[in-house]
């Protein structure tokens, strides 16, 4: 079968899903010997870097489905994944899916105190660790560790269950909140739901021009990082995943950068916390002519770090001598959450791109958007500043063992996102903050952290990121502190307070209690490599009797 008639045949297939895109496309007739996922691990004696097959990831994922079904696994059972490893996260997924399991994919990075709660909220039935996650069997889990991750591919291809048949509601992934405001919550997705946006947007949209080579920096245990996947064995696309995620506390930049020379890759995806990241170097001197595409989702990404991407790199121009590829790349900015299951907006930004300040584009057609009063629930008009409510087939079905939280965010048939938007008379919505980083100061004026960030970075070109932190008081005014962190060779003496006052307006500068310079280690980050504002402004609380 044709690649286009392969990618139609599996849009128009319902039962095809998150759960079974393997098997699926081998009884579609995907040519199954094709370089398809490239690992940074080895895999069973599989050195790392070497493409694997349909063929071999079968092999690989049936071996483990074999030893999971001895272990008594089988349908509806939530198991616990607690590794490091993108290969061992993926392998793991598709094989509990191969019996009708549910995988509970958890961070790497997560706390193990924080682990062992996770756990024991899940209420499974087991739980899988790898060598740097052992310390978990220490803790009372309520449920046995089945074992190494390791031993799992040991299991016999040949022995393993037939596929199990997924319905279209059947859970097949529990993923976690990044936990930047409380213990990560998890997030149960469907066969459906997970698709979603694949077969609406990812397998109908036009094919780019030549080979197609990704690379995903997206944490593996996140929903995104499940879509990519999925995506790209659909699309027939070779793609290698990282282990780890591109943060200042996984991958430093330097690691994304030595892959994306090695492997040559045309698109590249990640969180926001990866651009940031890549922006500390000069990326000039690196060799990144391949990538066409810079693809974010999660918190959108900021002004600053979007034009040092969009500078290098290539696109492709059709000439009458044919197609050329010419300097500057694409940057694709997405908002997204794991609740929201893909992303529901999108801004593609170029060279002389201008709509910045926080612009998160259009929503995707799949998303009916409305930005809601909560008080009344009410939309609000043009212009005026909402939570974000969304109705979309990807959204996730609530969250696992917490019924009480997944019902608290629905207002009138409305996922809210916990976004603050508004919207312009283009159609074109602005992301301005978190609704619970937000502060009111009266007469109109409001404190967005976020967009706060974001005109800090573009007024003052020596600061490679800062955190705003935001918090009101019931015995005062509200006091802000600002943390600057700084490009290589930036004077860490120099005083800022002026410039930065101008960035961010008269009402925010009056609550500005100090401008920090700090570096990456003083922040408080999640798993995801975001930074926990709400564990930090409690910080800023605790010192505000000391003035500002």
């Amino acid at each position: 079968m044709s690649r286009a008639n392969l990618r139609t045949a599996l849009a128009q297939d319902m039962r095809v899903g998150a759960g079974n895109v393997l098997p699926m496309l081998l009884e579609h007739g995907a040519d199954p010997d094709a370089p398809r996922l490239t690992f940074d691990v080895d895999v069973d004696g599989i050195p790392a870097w070497t493409p694997l097959s349909l063929r071999d990831l079968a092999d690989r994922v049936a071996a483990r489905a074999d030893w999971f079904a001895r272990k008594g696994i089988g349908r509806r059972d939530p198991v616990a994944v607690f590794v490091t490893s993108a290969a061992d996260v993926f392998l793991t997924f598709f094989a509990l899916n191969h019996l009708g399991a549910i995988p509970a994919l958890m961070n790497g990075s997560m706390p193990v105190e924080v682990a062992a709660e996770f756990v024991r909220r899940l209420r499974g039935v087991g739980v899988v660790v790898d060598a740097d996650h052992a310390a978990l069997r220490d803790h009372e889990l309520g449920v046995p560790v089945l074992g190494d991750v390791a031993e799992t591919g040991t299991g016999d291809p040949a022995q393993a269950p037939p596929p199990y048949r997924h319905h279209a509601d059947d859970p097949v992934v529990i993923t976690h909140s990044s936990g930047t405001t409380r213990m990560p919550t998890p997030v149960v997705h469907s066969h459906h739901s997970l698709f979603a946006a694949v077969r609406a947007v990812r397998l109908t949209e036009a094919r780019p021009h030549g080979r197609v080579r990704e690379l995903s920096v997206l944490p593996a245990a996140h929903a995104a990082g499940i879509i990519v996947v999925n995506q790209a064995l659909c699309n027939g696309y070779e793609l290698l995943c990282l282990s780890g995620q591109g943060g200042p506390f996984e991958h430093s930049g330097e690691v994304v950068l030595d892959a994306i020379e090695r492997w040559r890759p045309t698109g590249v995806f990640g969180f926001a916390v990866t651009w940031a990241e890549l922006a500390r170097f000069d990326l000039t001197r690196r060799d990144l002519s391949s990538v066409r595409n810079w693809s974010s989702t999660g918190d959108c990404a900021h002004e600053a770090h979007i034009r040092k991407l969009v500078a290098v790199g290539s696109h492709p121009v059709w000439t009458p001598d044919g197609v050329v590829d010419v300097p500057g790349s694409k940057f694709i900015d997405t908002l997204g959450s794991t609740e929201m299951g893909h992303a529901a907006f999108a801004i593609s930004h170029r060279l002389g791109s201008d709509r910045y300040d926080r612009c998160v584009g259009k929503p995707y057609p799949f998303a009916e958007v409305a930005l809601l009063d909560v008080t009344t629930g009410e939309e609000v008009p043009v212009g005026q500043v909402g939570q974000c409510g969304l109705k979309s087939p990807t959204l996730a079905p609530g969250y696992w063992n917490d019924s009480a939280a997944t019902y608290r965010n629905r207002l009138n048939g409305y996922y809210l996102t916990g976004d603050l938007m508004y919207r312009d008379e283009e159609g074109y919505y602005y992301h301005l903050d978190r609704a619970n980083d937000a502060i009111d100061l009266g007469d109109g004026n409001w404190l967005y952290t976020a967009l706060t960030e974001e005109r800090i970075l573009a007024r003052c070109p020596d600061v490679r990121d800062c955190t705003v932190l935001a918090a009101a008081r019931d015995d005062g005014p509200p006091v802000t502190d600002v943390l600057l962190v700084l490009h290589e060779g930036a004077d860490p003496g120099s005083d800022r307070g002026e410039e930065v006052r101008a960035a961010v307006g008269e009402a925010v500068a009056r609550t500005l209690r100090r401008v920090d310079v700090v570096p990456d280690a003083q922040l408080t980050v999640g798993p995801t490599g975001k930074v926990r504002k709400f564990l930090m402004r409690q910080r800023v609380l605790a010192d505000a009797p000391n003035g500002r």
